[in-house]
């Protein structure tokens, strides 16, 4: 849901490389007739970036009473990759996980909770849900960003269902803003070719259009652990994005976007070529997608503030793993309305909301209840919400929200929502939240083990919505040091999930059994972001994540920890610039052991090692607009040791050989917890006009 016209306010936040809380206090030498004591005040107020995702309207960050954490796009170019997936794990506490070594499908963890609990929204719209959450996140090219906005916790009273571990709102480029050319090369030492191009147009002085074109190739096949898969998934990729945006009276807002993606994406093994595709001969995975999104947003030309938000997307699947098919269809609309009301001290906003879901495959999960006719999910979803923002005084804000669902599987599904901010002075703030989440399940876009071929899928019963409870306590503090400050932001979170949805991968090898958890689950921990610009030219982000998630049945006193939730894990990110615009960058990610999906007797460990993954990045930028950049990727080289299971028998031909194989070990994807790609360099050159 983006404020377009508050580009003023945004552009405060495009200036910084991390998060835009740590200020130079010459900022504020020019208010000569401030105190020194009002002007240390002054010092932490001065750039407040406008969030949105909180609380669904624009909001100075300040003043949300949900903690909102923001991120530019030059956060993310102090690494540069070719998308969302992968530029997405230096946010501290989220992580983009692999869930296949072969094809490489991945989802976002927030807070160790599994990717279908993460909502991705495109400048506040549903665009990424359900079927596209298993390859349309590494189609969302970093070039379409203004900043990521994330939320930690659920957040299903504005959202609904798929918002109970947290929200991630890409907010993509301003047309009336952008950059009028913008020309982005790069390419790396595993011959990984990434092209963006976007340029920008006027139409009069109201309306402004944006055409980006991201272009991915990546063909080029490794197999450096020599088990003669693919190391990495190959892939070519194409995606385009229009958007306008128009200049209205009274900064009333209107924007419209279309995006259209393609791709062929491949991994298996190494001889594998199309020929193949399907067959029983050698062992490949191969998904071509076709996506199409539309979405925009309009303020009615009234007195009141009331605005709507409108989506749709198309996401066709072909694809084949191994011998196994799956061709899927989705199609998504969404409209949203809320009217937006002062009332003294309250910020009202009422809202109603219709989504509706098509979703065909060629799984089970399509059949109707006979199981001989396909029948195709066909879910409305009738909402409606109400948010009451009462700022009681100067230190205290209160937040109350309420939202119900209603559709024809699941009936009435109820969020209530509370929030409380309170800032004393401004160098702390303390945030409470608690709420409600819920979400509405389907298995077989969300988890992608179900699609392998490698395990049959059994459904125990009808499954019902998954419901959690949440409590997050944020504490933010700015702490002054001589003409700097340094910014500590603290979290402690704890969520309880009642009918959660699990998968067996333990009771028997060759199968995938799901089930509502006969017992309850838990996901509590704790998180700490240190930020600080030092007097000399050096910055420095730190983040460090403590975990504890785990499922606990009826009946049983032991617990079961979650797979790929590490219990500790951090980012850091250190810039030092030079003179003569010369930049150096390095950034990186480390988690401690996780639990991993291990077969019965199984030779490799249950739990990873602790690794760490680092890259560097020398930049260097030029008065003309033209800047030069390269560096080291994987700088430690670390891959995973044997991800696959009898890689050299995909098709488990011989896996019930008592002599070659007594252990009846399957060929099995799913133990991959990192990249296999090794230490590699890239180089890139960018260009823009202003």
């Amino acid at each position: 849901m983006q404020r377009i016209l508050f580009s003023a306010l945004f552009l405060s936040s495009f200036c910084f490389a991390q998060k835009t809380d740590t200020l130079d206090f010459n900022q504020i030498q020019k208010i000569d007739s401030a105190t020194s004591e009002k002007k240390k005040e002054i010092k932490t107020r001065v750039i407040d970036d406008v969030v949105i995702t909180g609380t669904i309207k624009p909001i100075s960050k300040s003043k949300s009473p949900v903690a909102v954490e923001i991120y530019s796009q030059k956060f993310f170019q102090k690494n540069p990759t070719p998308n969302i997936f992968e530029a997405i794990a230096m946010v501290n506490g989220v992580k983009p996980q692999l869930n296949c070594s072969v094809c490489n499908t991945g989802d976002i963890h927030i807070n160790g909770l599994e990717g279908p609990y993460t909502m991705i929204l495109i400048d506040g719209m549903p665009i990424v849900s359900s079927l596209s959450t298993v390859y349309g996140l590494s189609g969302i090219p970093n070039s379409l960003i203004d900043r990521i906005e994330v939320v930690k916790g659920p957040a299903s009273s504005l959202y609904g269902s798929e918002a109970m571990g947290g929200v991630i709102n890409i907010i993509t480029k301003n047309a009336l803003t952008a950059p009028k050319l913008s020309v982005d090369l790069m390419t790396t030492s595993w011959a990984e070719n990434n092209v963006d191009l976007s340029t920008k147009f006027n139409l009069g002085k109201n309306a402004a259009s944006l055409l980006s074109i991201n272009y991915f190739n990546f063909t080029k096949r490794f197999d450096e652990n020599n088990d003669n898969f693919t190391d990495g998934a190959l892939q070519n990729r194409i995606s385009v994005f229009n958007k306008w945006n128009f200049q209205r009276k009274e900064n009333r807002q209107a924007s419209f976007a279309l995006r259209y993606l393609y791709e062929d994406r491949f991994g298996g093994e190494i001889q594998w070529n199309k020929s193949y595709r399907g067959s029983g001969e050698i062992y490949g995975e191969s998904i071509y997608t076709n996506r199409v999104e539309a979405f925009g947003v309009y303020q009615w030309p009234m007195e009141e503030n009331i605005v709507t938000q409108f989506s749709y997307n198309f996401h066709d699947q072909n694809s084949f793993y191994g011998t196994n098919p799956f061709t899927a269809t989705q199609k998504v609309a969404f409209a949203q309305t809320y009217w937006d009301k002062k009332l003294g001290n309250h910020d009202l906003i009422v809202g109603a909301t219709f989504k509706r879901t098509f979703y065909d495959d060629n799984t089970p999960g399509t059949l109707s209840s006979d199981g001989v006719m396909n029948e195709p999910m066909k879910s409305p979803i009738l909402g409606a919400f109400i948010q009451d923002q009462w700022e009681i005084n100067e230190k205290n804000t209160l937040l109350l929200g309420y939202r119900f669902d209603y559709d024809k599987i699941h009936h009435a599904v109820h969020s209530p929502r509370f929030a409380w901010k309170f800032s004393p002075n401004p160098y702390h703030t303390l945030r409470f939240n608690f709420g409600t989440g819920f979400r509405v399940v389907n298995l077989f876009t969300e988890d992608h083990a179900a699609l392998t071929g490698s395990r049959d899928v059994v459904i125990q019963s009808n499954l019902k919505p998954e419901k959690s409870i949440n409590g997050n306590l944020n504490y933010v503090w700015k702490i002054p040091v001589g003409e700097k400050l340094i910014n500590l932001d603290a979290s402690a979170f704890y969520t309880y999930f009642s009918n959660k949805i699990v998968s067996d991968f333990d009771t028997d090898p060759e199968k995938i059994i799901y089930d509502n958890l006969n017992g309850y689950g838990i996901s509590r921990g704790a998180s700490l972001i240190l930020d600080y610009t030092f007097n000399f030219p050096l910055s420095v982000n730190l983040g460090v994540t403590y975990l504890d998630v785990y499922q606990k049945f009826d009946g049983e006193n032991e617990k079961s920890q979650q797979f790929h939730a590490p219990k500790w894990s951090g980012t850091y990110n250190l810039t030092y610039k030079f003179p003569g615009n010369l930049t150096i960058d390095f950034t990186g990610q480390f988690y401690g052991p996780m639990r991993l999906p291990v077969l019965p007797n199984d030779y490799r460990p249950e739990y990873s090692p602790f690794y760490n993954l680092a890259n560097i990045q020398v930049s260097k930028s030029f008065k003309s607009g033209f800047e030069v950049y390269g560096g080291i990727k994987n700088l430690f080289n670390f891959t995973p040791e044997n991800p696959l299971m009898r890689p050299f028998d995909p098709f488990d031909k011989n896996a019930d050989d008592p002599i070659s194989n007594p252990n009846h070990y399957t060929f099995d994807t799913t133990y991959g917890y990192a990249p296999m790609q090794k230490i590699r360099g890239f180089l890139g050159v960018k260009y823009t006009l202003k």
